[in-house]
């Protein structure tokens, strides 16, 4: 189904680029390898190209990582497939702010809520949002944070 999905159609130019890139040798493998897979899944030539895991068993490499190099070549041109660097338009890694994490620290310390021994993390990624604190959190951010907060405060020993 990605055959032809990410149909990959060089121009005369890009060709000799790629050709030349494979012939000089002075390459990392990294661009051997998506030269040689752009190359091979090339529309413009007059036999049919060969299919994503054809190419993949040929070049010993996973027909994931064919489709990956089409995918990118296709929706950014030969320049950005090249490239090591990816787009800097990753997501926000930090889920709640400094401020958050220490009312989520104090609410972990504190006494537990009515009917339970202890707080659970589902708990308090409830009490978090009923507080206000946040919008929403998981539970697996929470861990994420009082993990990190423990890992901090307990020294580790060394021998």
């Amino acid at each position: 189904m990605s055959q032809h999905r990410y149909p990959v159609t060089l121009a005369p130019d890009q060709r000799d680029q790629l050709t030349h890139l494979i012939r000089t040798g002075k390459s990392s493998s990294y661009h051997q390898v998506v030269a040689r897979v752009l190359l091979k899944a090339d529309r413009s030539q007059p036999e049919p190209p060969p299919t994503d895991q054809q190419i993949a068993d040929a070049l010993e490499i996973s027909r994931r990582t064919v489709i990956r190099i089409k995918e990118r070549f296709v929706s950014e041109g030969l320049d950005a497939t090249l490239s090591r660097k990816y787009p800097q338009t990753r997501p926000e890694r930090r889920r709640i702010t400094g401020q958050e994490e220490a009312h989520l620290i104090a609410l972990a310390c504190g006494p537990a809520p009515d009917g339970q021994q202890r707080w659970t993390l589902r708990l308090l990624a409830d009490k978090m949002v009923q507080l206000e604190y946040v919008d929403q959190i998981s539970y697996e951010t929470i861990r994420q944070v009082l993990k990190k907060t423990v890992e901090a405060e307990v020294p580790t020993e060394r021998k």
